[in-house]
């Protein structure tokens, strides 16, 4: 088997000492585990270090995981060479809850229809030589709280039928586009 804490130890730039540690004993444990994955499961699968505390102490640490994968990315593969492009693409996954954090109806290309669930953007760079994707950055999809304000209003005042263009079919493509999401802008990762 390989040494997860070698790998882990570019890490070092972008992660102070405490929740670099705590990574090096729940990652392993997640590798290990079967079945559903969750706080009490991890610290039951972790070692030595890996308390349901200290588990929940890391997922309650606020980690730019932009930065986390840039740094992975730039130490382990950026020497592959040859060209990368960067591939964008949302993903949405159906979702039968009420309490999630960011739960909307957004378009499936799946479904050919919008559903209720979450909705990401991934970002990644591609190698052209090698054919791998490698993931940079993964950002939730939130539909801002002044939006339905802002879709009342163009539903409210389309355009005239003087301008040459009808107001009902105007009508129409706004409600069709009003079930595309929007996203927000994708901070910089170092």
């Amino acid at each position: 088997m390989f040494d997860l804490s070698a790998i882990m130890s570019c890490l070092a730039t972008c992660l102070d000492t405490t929740t670099l540690a705590r990574l090096r004993v729940i990652v392993p444990a997640m590798l290990a585990m079967t079945g559903r994955v969750t706080l009490l499961g991890i610290s039951r699968w972790a070692e030595e270090g890996g308390s349901y505390r200290t588990v929940q102490r890391f997922f309650s640490t606020a980690i730019e995981w932009g930065k986390v994968h840039w740094c992975f990315f730039h130490h382990y593969f950026s020497h592959i060479g040859g060209v990368f492009i960067i591939a964008i693409d949302e993903t949405v996954i159906t979702k039968a809850g009420w309490k999630t954090y960011g739960l909307d109806r957004f378009f499936s290309s799946i479904y050919g229809k919008p559903v209720r669930g979450l909705s990401f953007y991934a970002i990644s760079l591609v190698s052209i030589k090698w054919r791998i994707s490698f993931p940079i950055m993964v950002k939730q999809v939130l539909r801002s709280d002044d939006e339905p304000k802002q879709k009342e209003q163009m539903i409210a005042n389309p355009r005239r039928k003087e301008d040459g263009v009808d107001p009902k079919a105007v009508k129409t493509r706004i409600r069709r586009m009003l079930n595309y999401p929007r996203i927000s802008v994708l901070s910089r990762a170092c």
